[in-house]
Formats: structure tokens, C-alpha cells, sequence
């Protein structure tokens, strides 16, 4: 320990990773879930090829389709999916 080196490496990298992993498990999720707000709101959507979040609740979601939605929460509380 008092070398100066850092052997802790492997514990950092796998942790690194895990963090990776859970923000990947985290956007897929996120992708289902607006993508099922998209389809049950009425719009054509196959796949979530990208989404930006703009606040709480409300993000610019656009499927692989081309078709790109604003899905947000409005002041009522309703959820709300706007062609962009």
C-alpha cells in the first residue's frame, strides 16, 4: 500500500462496467416505456432509436421510422405525445 501504486484496478474496472451496464439496462427500459406511451397514444412506432430528456417527464423520443414524438406530462397530470 505505501508503494504508491494503485492495485485496486480490476475493483475499478469492474465497477466501471457495471455502471455501464446498469445505464444501458436503464435507457432500454426507458425506450420500451416510451415507446409504449407513443403506440397507446395512437402513433406508429417500431423501435426507440433515440431519446433526449428535456425535464421531469418530458423527452423528444424519435422511432426508427423517422417519426419523432414529444411525450411529456402536462400541468393536468395527462400524459401527452405530440408529432414533431
Amino acid at each position: 500500500m505505501g508503494n504508491g501504486r494503485f492495485d485496486g484496478y480490476p475493483a475499478l474496472l469492474a465497477v466501471m462496467l457495471l455502471a455501464s451496464f446498469a445505464a444501458q439496462a436503464k435507457d432500454e427500459s426507458l425506450g420500451k416505456d416510451l415507446k409504449a406511451t407513443i403506440v397507446l397514444q395512437g402513433f406508429p412506432c417500431d423501435q426507440i432509436i433515440s431519446s433526449k430528456r428535456n425535464g421531469d417527464s418530458d423527452y423528444v423520443a424519435t422511432c426508427k421510422d423517422g417519426n419523432s414524438y414529444h411525450v411529456f406530462v402536462n400541468p393536468q397530470g395527462r400524459v401527452i405525445v405530440q408529432k414533431r
